[in-house]
């Protein structure tokens, strides 16, 4: 059922249970529904909840309603009052801004802009791919402030479009709206696959019909790592996607690299961003599940000096947490199979819902109970424009391991 927003945010006023209180004086950007005890009126999409101490009755946040989510209210401000208007939006997005500088000075012009919830602009996600700037909303809540939104943008990012990706859950949400998944808010996009640069390659992105956004930002510091690591290696890329680790690898000088994807329109992706970046290793593609793939190839006795396992989230709801924790012990010891002696097995995981602590805890488990000398040699993160501002904001892990018989 489409939804209806006010043009012009009305105010309510909420108080909360005791534990979201206490949350929310800690500065968690989340409040849901079941946590709300009282509100002074019924709101509408994007209207300005004020959350008010039960006792005190003092400011502590406030936030946009959202009634479409069980995250009921996402909160934008917190401890001081301040109007949500132009002024405060601006200095939002200079800080981002300014968190992406060291970045920007690198041969590379795509970047995440706005981090929603990690820069204080929960459900809104902006990446930038050279002069395209893709705003994505997972919340309904930011449509009364589009046009307030659209002016800071290009000037901070000074990009030449701007295009709205919408979230499957709220895609049904505004059905006949000039708001759909796709549409073009700011000037012109000749085609809707743009080259960019990452760290001095191109690769592509489709800004209207890739998933998320059109590409995967966040591994950019660990696919410039497996290149630096590359030279003269023979690698294997499995849940290769677009074909980052491959492309930085072939650039990094292997001799050769084959890329493992279910899906054959991901690793089209694939070729077409290693052709964009002369090399020459060998380069060649396989389109099967990853499981069956590592077994076929550990039988064959096939062994490679890299080997990058970074599979899709495992875990989206609470029921996967053990399936996913399975999952990643199948894959380490899979992985361990084919990597040759003095490689590098190298694991990943984007799955919130397992933290890092447990998904290095799971597959170490595995590696050391082989009979193989292994090595830790690094562990990292989001790269710094996925910067963390509260323990939920954090997904991505990835550690190197040097493996010898």
């Amino acid at each position: 059922m489409p939804t209806t927003f006010s043009e012009t945010p009305k105010r309510i006023a909420v108080k909360l249970k005791p534990a979201a209180e206490r949350m929310v004086k800690k500065g968690h950007p989340w409040i849901f529904d079941r946590a709300i005890v009282k509100q002074s009126q019924e709101a509408a999409c994007g209207d300005l909840a004020i959350i008010y101490d039960r006792k005190k009755n003092k400011f502590l946040a406030c936030g946009l309603f959202d009634p479409h989510s069980p995250i009921r209210i996402k909160l934008l401000q917190f401890h001081r009052p301040a109007p949500i208007d132009a002024e405060w939006f601006k200095n939002k997005l200079s800080i981002a801004f300014e968190k992406r500088q060291e970045l920007l000075q690198t041969d590379t012009n795509s970047y995440r802009f706005l981090y929603g919830e990690n820069d204080g602009l929960p459900g809104l996600i902006a990446d930038v791919y050279a002069q395209v700037l893709v705003l994505k909303l997972y919340s309904a809540i930011w449509l009364p402030f589009i046009d307030l939104l659209l002016p800071l943008l290009i000037e901070f990012s000074q990009t030449k479009t701007i295009v709205l990706r919408l979230s499957r859950q709220i895609q049904p949400l505004l059905e006949n709206s000039e708001y759909f998944d796709g549409a073009l808010l700011y000037g012109n996009l000749d085609n809707e696959v743009v080259i960019f640069r990452e760290h001095g390659l191109l690769f592509e992105a489709n800004v209207i019909k890739g998933h998320k956004t059109g590409y995967f930002l966040d591994h950019r510091h660990n696919r410039k790592k497996v290149g630096e690591l590359a030279e003269g290696a023979r690698v294997l890329d499995v849940f290769s996607y677009a074909g980052g680790f491959s492309v930085h690898a072939l650039q990094g000088g292997a001799k050769e690299v084959l890329s493992i994807d279910i899906s054959s329109k991901a690793l089209d992706m694939c070729c077409s961003n290693a052709q964009l970046n002369p090399h020459k290793g060998r380069h060649d593609t396989w389109a099967i599940d990853a499981f069956k793939a590592l077994d076929t190839l550990q039988k064959k006795s096939e062994k490679f000096d890299i080997v990058v396992i970074d599979p899709p989230s495992f875990a989206k709801r609470e029921s996967e947490i053990k399936g996913a924790i399975n999952s990643y012990r199948r894959l380490a010891k899979a992985g361990l199979e084919v990597v040759e002696d003095g490689g590098w097995l190298i694991l990943a995981s984007c799955s919130s819902r397992v933290s890092a602590a447990v998904f290095f805890e799971t597959i170490e488990t595995v590696l050391f109970q082989s009979n193989k000398k292994i090595q830790i040699n690094l562990k990292t993160a989001h790269d710094s424009d996925h910067p963390i501002a509260f323990e939920e904001g954090a997904y991505l892990k990835c550690a190197y391991y040097k493996i010898n018989d």
